[in-house]
């Protein structure tokens, strides 16, 4: 899954490696909150001892951890003889103030939300980056006139910085949510196994947190509730089906029946294994398939908010694939949506010649208009705007070459319509008088 396009950090985010670099934070923080209030009995020279000598080494945790068949004990056992190697031997040993009053919850839960709010951060940046693609590319082509389709039928012209722009849009709002989710995450516990604080004072979380980032869980029961994660997970899931549209998009106007715009194709590059001449939207359909397994992963967090009373397991061993996966596929997917829409090659004549394939039919809005300002009724107007449009769409679907929507309106009697009012209304850019409203405040978006 993490190819040249992923960044390496989101990935190193949810390794061993990050996650005891974590918990060795916390542990050290503890036991200067410890030293700082004065009641435990660890001076300030025991807390910088520690703070100086703590490490660990992942394999030698693992291979603990083989034998002890709990990750917390593991680690705290190999930091211990870090901590305690070069302490003077007619002392007690320093690492004995480790973990004091905590349980492995406090450690644990209290990491997870410190990578959650990493990973979160990598995930704005990228959000921010995309967003900012969009917008400029929505500009870049404001005037670019192509076919505006509903229910996948052509509807009326539109601009393809339009669609550019909607993108944008969703993407502010999926900003957005990634911050508020971030925050909604920030949390961290330490106060005991289950949650009293029976053996540790409440200003050590304080301190723990503030010099995290975090906020103290205001009451949790060894565990951080996982509806802050189930919410996280939702919002993944929503920027992902974002993703997903972009995509999906990008996979219909590639299609060799409409070919208006096309993923960039490398040099070098192959389409197909037996047909050479095959440029397929590979990247675009790996996005739409990754989006379905972060949603997927949604439903994992939300079966985690129900624990057995103050505290399970049920939940740790499912989050810990669900979170890592949805995060390094988001991650990506966002990336490769970056260079797609950045380099997304786009065929305005293409464009052109598919606006006017229906031989004007996708202008029977104004010109039902037009016949109701006439002073007939709109259902006498559709009536004659609906019979030469479904004669010109037979011609069509007959392969016949017949007149054009137009002509047929001319030469109907009951259209009272002169040529000159027609043309102007058959002129796509009729329809586009009022576009600078929507770019007008698509200027505004700041990413």
């Amino acid at each position: 899954m993490i190819e040249r396009y992923t960044r390496p950090e989101m990935g190193y985010v949810f390794t061993l490696e990050n996650k005891y670099k974590i918990w060795q934070e916390i542990e050290v923080l503890a036991c200067e909150a410890q030293a700082e209030l004065g009641k435990t009995g660890i001076t300030k020279q025991e807390a910088q001892w520690i703070r100086d000598h703590a490490a660990f080494n992942a394999n030698e945790v693992d291979a603990l951890e083989a034998v002890t068949n709990h990750d917390v004990i593991a680690f705290l056992t190999n930091m211990a003889s870090y901590i305690d190697a070069a302490a003077p031997a007619n002392k007690p040993k320093p690492s004995r103030w480790v973990h004091y009053g905590m349980t492995s919850s406090d450690l644990g839960d209290t990491a997870l939300c410190y990578q959650l709010t990493q990973a979160c951060d990598l995930l704005i940046e990228d959000c921010k980056k995309l967003g900012s693609i969009c917008k400029r590319r929505a500009f870049e082509e404001k005037d670019t006139l192509c076919v505006g389709r509903t229910h996948g039928i052509h509807a009326e012209p539109m601009t393809f910085g339009m669609k550019f722009g909607s993108w944008a849009w969703e993407l502010k709002r999926d900003l957005t949510r990634l911050e508020d989710a971030r925050k909604n995450v920030a949390f961290g516990a330490i106060s005991g196994a289950v949650g009293t604080y029976s053996s540790i004072d409440p200003f050590v979380e304080e301190y723990v947190c503030k010099r995290l980032g975090l906020v103290h869980d205001p009451l949790s029961t060894q565990v951080i509730s996982r509806d802050h994660h189930a919410y996280l997970a939702g919002v993944l899931a929503t920027v992902a089906a974002s993703c997903e549209r972009i995509a999906t998009e990008i996979r219909n106007l590639q299609k060799t029946d409409t070919l208006e715009a096309e993923e960039p194709f490398r040099k070098g590059q192959k389409g197909s294994s037996a047909m050479p001449h095959k440029r397929n939207p590979i990247t675009v359909e790996k996005v739409c398939g990754l989006a379905r397994v972060v949603k997927a992963n949604a439903q994992v967090a939300f079966d985690n908010v129900a624990l057995w009373h103050e505290r399970d397991i049920s939940h740790s061993s499912a989050e810990r694939v669900a979170q890592a996966d949805s995060f390094i596929a988001l991650d990506h997917m966002m990336n490769c949506l970056i260079r797609i829409v950045d380099g997304l090659v786009l065929y305005p004549a293409q464009m052109l010649a598919n606006l006017h394939k229906t031989r004007g039919l996708i202008f029977s809005s104004k010109v039902l208009l037009r016949l109701v300002n006439t002073g007939i009724t709109r259902e006498e107007a559709y009536k004659i705007v609906q019979d030469n449009a479904m004669a010109t769409w037979r011609e069509i679907q007959q392969c016949e070459q017949g007149t054009s929507f137009e002509q047929k309106l001319l030469d109907d009697k009951r259209c009272s319509l002169s040529k000159d009012e027609l043309d102007r209304v058959f002129d796509p850019r009729s329809f586009l008088g009022r576009i600078d409203v929507v770019f007008d405040r698509l200027q505004n978006l700041e990413f």
